[in-house]
């Protein structure tokens, strides 16, 4: 098969799975769950055909006059869709550490930080070389590769963590995760060999696309199956993972709440009392065991 209609035909494959993922995603009311994912899915379910048909326009004789239309049309979506992914990848945190509330939210607050710390690099780190419009690509590519870091410092974090939290990988959270990253993955490698040796956009281009097809299959098949419903974490009380929450609710409370320390010194004496009533009988009884 030649290589122009292999694309073509990964293409056409790409935008029927990018539907079916769109519409069993909404058909299992996942975008409740994961709301930004959903806003995701719709961009990219509604774009593809459009920059597909744009770009087919453009490639013909007389449709050269187009190639602005996709210039801008493309890289929108492609900006929009970075700035989407800070949010899943938020989104997909708050998930999995959904069964602990206080690290959860001592997490969401870190993660934020992460989030703002890595746009600040991506703006302060362009070489803003090009000029003019031209100057888009950069701020694209940009905030992509910082996101692809994020997210595969997302995943990395799951996949040590999956036990202590109680995370199954059939959860969708950690689809999610894993989709992203072996996208971010593919981004990364497929950049370092276009810089390297640009005569390979060729089938650089059919391996994206591959690894591309391959993700979405993924996650159509985990919107597909059955949802496991996370039941509540038992924990020990002596568990590592239990006192990091204690610790990270305490955190979390406001200087009002913690302030009130009454009880906390009443329990304090009454445990002291009794240590000194169990010495006091203690003696007595020697004495009188003595006489």
């Amino acid at each position: 098969m030649p290589l122009n209609l292999a694309m073509s035909t990964m293409s056409g494959a790409e935008l029927v799975l990018w539907a079916v993922l769109g519409l069993l995603f909404w058909r299992k009311n996942l975008n409740r769950r994961f709301p930004a994912m959903g806003i995701y899915l719709a961009l990219r379910v509604a774009s593809t055909p459009v920059l597909l048909g744009v770009l087919y326009v453009q490639s013909r004789p007389w449709g050269s006059g187009y190639f602005p239309v996709y210039f801008f049309a493309y890289w929108a979506v492609y900006i929009a869709s970075a700035a989407l992914l800070f949010f899943v990848c938020i989104e997909v945190f708050r998930s999995a550490l959904s069964a602990f509330s206080g690290l959860m939210k001592f997490g969401i607050v870190i993660f934020r930080w992460a989030v703002a710390a890595s746009i600040i690099v991506t703006f302060s780190s362009i070489s803003f070389a090009h000029r003019g419009i031209l100057v888009i690509p950069d701020i694209a590519f940009g905030l992509m590769r910082s996101v692809s870091i994020l997210e595969l410092c997302l995943l990395a974090f799951l996949c040590l963590s999956m036990n202590a939290l109680h995370l199954s990988v059939r959860d969708m959270a950690f689809g999610i995760a894993l989709g992203f990253g072996i996208l971010s993955t593919n981004d990364l490698v497929i950049a370092l060999f276009f810089n390297h040796n640009p005569s390979l956009i060729t089938p650089l281009q059919f391996v994206y696309e591959s690894v591309l097809l391959v993700t979405l299959g993924t996650w159509a098949v985990y919107a597909a199956l059955p949802e496991q419903a996370r039941r509540p974490v038992a924990m020990p009380v002596n568990s590592t993972i239990y006192r990091w929450n204690e610790i990270a609710s305490a955190l979390g409370h406001t200087g009002t709440q913690v302030a009130v320390q009454q009880p906390a010194n009443s329990f304090f004496l009454n445990d002291v009392e009794k240590v000194v009533e169990k010495v006091l009988t203690k003696n007595l009884k020697g004495r009188e065991s003595e006489s």
